[in-house]
């Protein structure tokens, strides 16, 4: 994921997903580096790079593995995104609860993957010239139909949801970010000098990457059956498998911006298959 420069600082790629533009991080001291787990190195540097929260005091982040903690930095965007609808629950109209929501979770990503899913859209509507139109800094008519689209399946979801949107946020934010992990183990990455290669440089294997989303998804089981409360956090599971496999046929495998692109539609999927589930519910209940 990172080079260095003539000057020995590490760059790490932009939150905003382009090459162009490279966050400069100064180099960790090895004596102060080796003194913090890799782990949590690697939880420091997966808060930073998929968020645009501050960094945390006295934790030097890490790329190399970052990829293994998404689905747990997806938990905290999506809990902040369900903790302001709690909030505003009451104060504000819905349809203005659903737009602030949206528009936070965009402005806590920094555009991150809303941008790759524009350019994989772009892409998959130039053909043989997809990564040719991936690559392109210019966002095509494609993409701005892949954002509004997204955006509305969203909040149509949102909608429906109502006082369930704010756990539908955190177990969509958290089935969003697992999808590319799918899309690492099943695909081979289409760009070999790419900003989300590093990736794929690092990868242990589906098993050992989906470690900390497994052990968070088997707590939440383990409360749920406790608290006898039923709720379909599993169900985001099904489009984060098969979001990955339809954009990895189409386009051949995948890159940072498809990766992006998985977490923007597993997200939007994800929020209107529980929506569904919760609307059904009592009508089968009946």
């Amino acid at each position: 994921m990172s080079k260095e420069n003539a000057g020995g600082k590490l760059i790490a790629p932009n939150r905003c997903c382009s090459d162009a533009r490279c966050r400069l991080l100064e180099p960790v001291p090895k004596s102060f580096s080796g003194a913090i787990p890799g782990w949590l190195g690697d939880l420091a540097g997966a808060w930073v790079f998929y968020s645009v929260l501050p960094a945390w005091p006295g934790v030097p982040p890490r790329f190399e593995r970052i990829a293994r903690f998404a689905p747990l930095i997806g938990l905290v965007l999506g809990g902040l995104q369900g903790l302001f609808w709690w909030l505003a629950a009451g104060w504000l109209p819905l349809g203005a609860q659903v737009a602030l929501v949206l528009a936070l979770g965009l402005v806590l990503t920094g555009g991150l993957h809303v941008d790759g899913a524009m350019d994989t859209a772009d892409g998959l509507g130039a053909g043989p010239r997809a990564l040719e139109a991936m690559a392109d800094s210019r966002v095509g008519a494609s993409g701005v139909q892949a954002l509004v689209v997204v955006l509305l399946l969203k909040a149509a979801a949102l909608l429906c949801l109502g006082a369930a949107a704010p756990l539908a946020m955190l177990w969509a934010a958290f089935w969003g970010r697992v999808s590319p992990l799918l899309a690492m183990q099943w695909f081979p990455y289409l760009r070999q000098q790419g900003s989300a290669a590093f990736h794929r440089q690092h990868w242990r294997g589906l098993a050992a990457e989906l470690v900390p989303a497994l052990l968070v998804f088997a707590l939440a089981l383990g409360l749920a059956a406790w608290t006898r409360w039923p709720w379909p956090q599993g169900v985001g599971l099904l489009p984060a498998v098969l979001v990955p496999l339809w954009l990895g046929r189409r386009l051949g495998g995948h890159s940072g911006d498809s990766y992006g692109a998985c977490v923007e539609w597993t997200e939007a999927l994800a929020l209107l298959l529980m929506a569904l589930l919760l609307g059904l519910g009592p009508r089968l209940a009946a």
